[in-house]
């Protein structure tokens, strides 16, 4: 299943979009909505207001505050549709679902998009333990990145909210090959980065040497996500 199959149905009305960064998630929302009337991408990473206002300098409906998700700006019920995609493990998960259950509409659409850590496929499993690592590495320098849940984790936190008419979708792609030599060749310097931020950590220096070894041997596939929807 494509996300547009998950989306192309849903009139996204004003949409908020937690944790947007450079807005990625966005990208997908205005390809995959069936319409839509604006587009807020909120973060408190001041370094992604400027890559955000290049993305959709074109577009006069999207815009990007300055905003920590844990404490929205907007008023109860402001919004038609709210979402977060893969960035719940970076905060405080269930403080930031109820702010966007709090300013959700009743009627309004939640969306979740997060990969997990659970149920993977031997080349899936080399992205989740690469992004465990990462996540680990960023932690040693004071950035906060847990690692990622798991599907029923998921699951559970956003039944928590009471939501109706629940669903959920799974999102994988394995038809590229694993072992791509254009993907090895990109990766190389994000290892490197990484290792070098691990300075003073040998255990985790060793790690990223293994897991080296482990995209050229095994191969890497994004891992499945699973998009939960609910409403209000």
């Amino acid at each position: 299943m494509e996300s547009d199959d998950i989306l192309g149905t849903i009139s996204g009305g004003r949409v908020l979009d937690v944790a947007t960064g450079g807005g990625n998630f966005i990208h997908a929302l205005m390809d995959d909505l069936k319409d839509y009337t604006e587009i807020i991408g909120i973060d408190n990473n001041k370094n992604a207001a400027a890559a955000f206002s290049e993305a959709f300098r074109k577009q006069k409906n999207i815009h990007f505050q300055l905003m920590d998700a844990h404490h929205l700006d907007f008023d109860d019920e402001s919004f038609d549709m709210v979402c977060i995609s893969n960035s719940l493990h970076h905060l405080d998960a269930e403080v930031v679902l109820r702010e966007m259950k709090r300013v959700l509409r009743p009627g309004g659409l939640l969306l979740v998009s997060e990969m997990y850590c659970d149920d993977q496929t031997e080349t899936q499993m080399t992205h989740v333990l690469l992004h465990h690592w990462w996540a680990a590495v960023d932690r040693v320098n004071g950035v906060v990145h847990r690692e990622t849940y798991t599907r029923q984790q998921l699951l559970d936190m956003v039944s928590a909210l009471g939501l109706n008419d629940i669903a959920t979708h799974d999102l994988s792609d394995l038809s590229e090959d694993p072992k791509s030599k254009d993907f090895i060749e990109q990766i190389e310097p994000v290892f490197e980065s990484y290792i070098q931020r691990a300075e003073g950590h040998p255990d985790l220096q060793t790690r990223g040497e293994e897991l080296k070894v482990r995209v050229k041997e095994i191969g890497f596939h994004s891992a499945t996500t699973l998009v939960v929807m609910g409403r209000k």
